[in-house]
């Protein structure tokens, strides 16, 4: 038996996304005073009165469509309705009952869900009164709620859990998180789709289709992971305000939830400026990370492979142990190979190696390029240990840590590295003086 799955469906800017960050009980969906704001679904699981279920938030449903990314958005909502075991009709007692109320309730009488009727923005007693003129959409008793305000909530939760079967909480799981970054229209949301197999974000070729961080739970060679689709992350002079300012902080956010982060670039345009700024933040976070160069296709018959992956290196030398991809998105081509990368560092962010072979390894190194004096003084290395991992974090006990260049940091790094490999993953390095806790 698998989970239930409710869907928040409605016109826009009835408050859907302020509805399913309430449900969830953090700021998931981003949130703007604005119509069409969520255009993918986006997926939560949320526990009630011992009963589980996954709700989705949709982006406002239009049933005639004014533009191409209108109609992704309605073909988005309907595969949401499709696969929900029910459905919360949200609609807003400010506006009434409006014809396209009236229309998306005769289409849900005929799908034959359960539906919920929920009449948000009932802040006070009056507008709860209010709600009473949702009866006409003959969908049952319309609940007045305030989801910005938490009013009438629980009492939609309970109906919501009473139309469902039941399925019991389970512990959350340990799995690999793998976030999809990069510029807008590399085609980020492409690869997702290639790898699940199936149209699982819309994709289309206006920069800035994808606005939230979208979750989406996978299965590779058994091993679950999650992976996290990002809106497209601009150079911070050209992001613009509202929506897409928080598009890119959702980017951020992801990258910092993640274990592993796919960098996207093209192959027209491979490693920009801004694709280094990229990478910095994901170092900066201690992640993981595959630089996946995808629309190889569009090159490949021009492209020295080996040539044009050390003309990218030299672009990203301050992260030199990260693989480097060549893939098609669109074809195909390559994207098994992405999920193995990132399992394959998933991995080894989880190594751990034993202080005495960390000793010996840090001990050879010193002996064979000793640290350079600072005003006739020495760094010494007293002893060093793997004290973490994901990231692999090594502390070195020193005299004194104002004797050490950053110089001779990344040639001790570089030592770990070659002895004990960490493709993929930055180190974390704290040298403390002796004693320091």
């Amino acid at each position: 038996m698998t989970k239930p799955i409710v869907a928040i469906v409605g016109r826009p800017n009835v408050g859907k996304s302020t509805l399913f960050n309430r449900l969830v009980g953090k700021r998931v969906a981003i949130i703007e005073d604005e119509p069409g704001t969520t255009r993918d679904r986006l997926y939560a699981d949320i526990a009630w009165k011992e009963s589980a279920f996954t709700i989705v938030d949709t982006g406002g449903l239009l049933l005639t469509p004014p533009s191409d990314i209108v109609q992704n958005v309605k073909d988005q909502v309907a595969v949401a309705i499709d696969e929900a075991d029910a459905i919360i009709f949200l609609v807003d007692v400010l506006d009434g009952v409006t014809p396209m109320d009236k229309e998306i309730a005769e289409m849900f009488r005929r799908s034959g869900k359960r539906v919920v009727l929920a009449a948000n923005k009932a802040d006070n007693e009056q507008r709860s009164y209010e709600a009473a003129q949702f009866y006409e959409l003959a969908l049952g008793d319309p609940l007045p709620i305030s989801a910005y305000h938490d009013l009438g909530v629980a009492e939609l939760l309970d109906t919501v859990v009473e139309s469902l079967p039941y399925f019991p909480p389970e512990e959350e799981v340990e799995m690999m998180k793998v976030a999809i970054v990069g510029r807008p229209n590399v085609g980020k949301s492409m690869l997702l789709n290639a790898i699940l197999g199936r149209e699982r974000a819309i994709v289309t070729d206006t920069p800035g289709t994808t606005r939230d961080a979208i979750d989406t739970i996978f299965e590779h060679n058994s091993e679950r992971m999650l992976l996290i689709d990002t809106a497209g992350i601009r150079r911070r002079g050209r992001v613009e305000g509202g929506i897409e300012r928080y598009s890119v902080a959702r980017a951020l956010r992801a990258i910092s939830r993640a274990d592993v982060a796919l960098l996207i670039t093209e192959a027209t345009e491979p490693v920009t400026a801004q694709d280094t700024h990229i990478a910095g933040y994901i170092q900066q976070a201690f992640k993981g990370m595959v630089l996946v160069v995808n629309k190889w296709d569009l090159v490949a018959e021009m492209a020295n492979h080996r040539q044009y992956t050390r003309e990218i290196r030299n672009r990203l030398k301050f992260m030199p142990y990260v693989p480097v991809l060549c893939i098609s998105a669109k074809f195909g081509k390559g994207v098994s190979d992405v999920l193995s990368a990132a399992t394959g560092i998933f991995e080894v962010r989880k190594k751990r190696v034993p202080t005495a072979l960390v000793n010996s390894v840090v001990g050879d190194a010193v002996a064979a390029h000793a640290p350079p004096a600072v005003a006739g003084k020495k760094l010494k290395i007293l002893y060093a240990t793997q004290a973490e991992t994901s990231p692999p974090t090594f502390v070195f006990s020193v005299n004194d840590t104002a004797l050490l260049h950053f110089s001779y940091r990344r040639y001790l790094e570089n030592e770990l590295r070659r002895n004990f490999g960490f493709q993929g993953t930055p180190l974390r390095l704290i040298f403390k003086r002796r004693g320091e806790k």
